[in-house]
């Protein structure tokens, strides 16, 4: 008898209402005469390619820093539809969430959850506290504050500088999200914005922050540390990282090569030093635009069609191209 269409995954088209393989037209005579045919294929079938294998569904742990059981996240490409995704299984509104640690529930700015997770990262969101004001009378220039955004609205102190104006005032801390200046809402603004609205504000002019802190844990935070998953330190053991974007959706790449990884903090410390933030998603996409450029001018041309926005000053541009030659070269 001959072998039945299901064999054939990719029939060709039909013919008299019967599905029919090239092998069955060419050797066993008219269709409709398959019953009466025990004549084999004069030719071996070609091997069908096995359909590709689907990735698996990447599926995160994860917990409200101040005191949860542990959740599982899944299906979210960019920042945004992840805090929706937190908000969901842990019950709580996403416009709470001011940001992310990955694998420790401190207010710990070196762990902050950026542009990539690894894949045996464990999260910690860090939701709304109480709201504070504070006044602030700009002695100098500069504030001692740098900041960064969670990429979902909310602009956070990622540091404060010793000695600096804001560190004198001890209400002001690491991890508090700025909501307003002088009563005049800033969320949904980026990082850059805000520090540049702080920057301009006039010398010797009293004006007022409000700062909401993260919630803090009390009791329960040894026993949550106790959770076998969610020990402190860095738990990534895959060479894939999840790289998210604030435009488009999450893919899986590499983990940074070690020159990489050097430029992109290179030029996270510029971005300090001349805008007041810090942020490893744009630092990495500065050293991606800057990947295989042979000069500066071609550098600057890249960077501005994917960050026109920003404005970078020259000067910048050129210490950000200095700094990646120095890397490349050894020197850093």
């Amino acid at each position: 008898h001959g072998r039945p269409d299901c064999r054939r995954p990719n029939p060709e088209p039909m013919q008299n209402g019967e599905a029919m393989s090239p092998d069955a037209q060419d050797s066993r005579g008219p269709p409709g005469d398959e019953e009466n045919q025990g004549a084999v294929p004069s030719e071996p079938p070609l091997p069908q390619e096995p359909p590709p294998c689907p990735r698996p569904k990447l599926v995160f742990h994860a917990q409200l820093a101040h005191g949860s059981p542990t959740g599982r996240i899944h299906g979210f490409t960019n920042v945004r539809e992840l805090y929706a995704k937190i908000a969901e299984v842990f019950d709580v509104s996403a416009s709470e969430i001011l940001f992310c640690t990955l694998n420790s529930h401190k207010v710990d700015m070196q762990k902050l959850l950026g542009g990539q997770i690894g894949l045996e990262d464990f999260i910690f969101a860090h939701v709304r506290g109480e709201t504070k004001e504070v006044e602030v009378i700009k002695t100098e220039d500069a504030l001692g504050l740098t900041i960064t955004d969670n990429g979902a609205g909310y602009a956070f102190i990622k540091r404060i500088k010793e000695g600096s104006t804001i560190d004198r005032i001890k209400t002001v801390c690491v991890g508090d999200h700025i909501e307003a200046i002088n009563d005049q809402s800033i969320v949904g603004c980026r990082h850059y914005e805000v520090a540049k609205m702080l920057k301009e504000q006039p010398r010797g002019t009293p004006f007022t922050l409000r700062l909401v802190e993260p919630k803090k844990a009390f009791d329960m935070i040894g026993q949550r540390t106790r959770a076998p998953k969610s020990s402190e330190g860095k738990m990534v053991s895959g060479k894939e990282t999840l790289r998210l974007r604030s435009k488009g959706s999450a893919t899986l790449e590499e983990i940074p090569s070690e020159f990489e990884d050097k430029a992109i903090k290179k030029v996270d410390d510029l971005l300090e030093s001349y805008m007041g933030i810090r942020d490893l998603e744009l630092a990495t996409t500065i050293v991606e635009a800057g990947r295989n450029k042979k000069n500066p001018d071609d550098f600057a041309e890249a960077l501005d069609s994917v960050l026109g926005d920003f404005g970078f000053p020259d000067v910048f541009l050129f210490d950000v191209w200095g700094a990646m030659g120095d890397v490349k070269n050894g020197r850093i």
